[in-house]
């Protein structure tokens, strides 16, 4: 990968910690606003367990929980997509290439933790 690529891809996982702890924070919090050791633990294991895979073709997101959150195009030579496209995954080894979430370089898309 390139360092753009790299780059945007490390904004892209930010962003799907951040959106956890925003959806932790909607269902579990207190009554005076904050989380439990449990749910700050919760948080913090989700966090440290997402992990970014090089490819031939793409870079696969996966999450704590062992589960594929999608795809990012890491490759100039595609026949369907751009470098830095967002795709959701098929299943655990390659992306649906119906068509793109959006895109990691260029930016306007939108992140859910739960998946592309």
């Amino acid at each position: 990968m390139n360092t753009t690529l790299d780059t945007a891809i490390e904004s892209l996982v930010e962003a799907i910690k951040a959106d956890y702890l925003s959806f932790t924070r909607k269902m579990w919090k207190s009554a005076d606003g904050e989380l439990s050791d449990f749910n700050k633990d919760q948080v913090a294991k989700f966090n440290s367990g997402i992990s970014v895979t090089l490819g031939k073709k793409y870079a696969k997101i996966v999450t704590e929980s062992g589960a594929v959150w999608g795809f990012v195009v890491a490759v100039d030579d595609d026949k369907k997509f751009a470098r830095g496209v967002i795709l959701k995954p098929a299943g655990w080894a390659a992306p649906t290439r119906n068509f793109g979430r959006g895109n990691v370089i260029t930016g306007g898309y939108t992140v859910r933790w739960t998946g592309a």
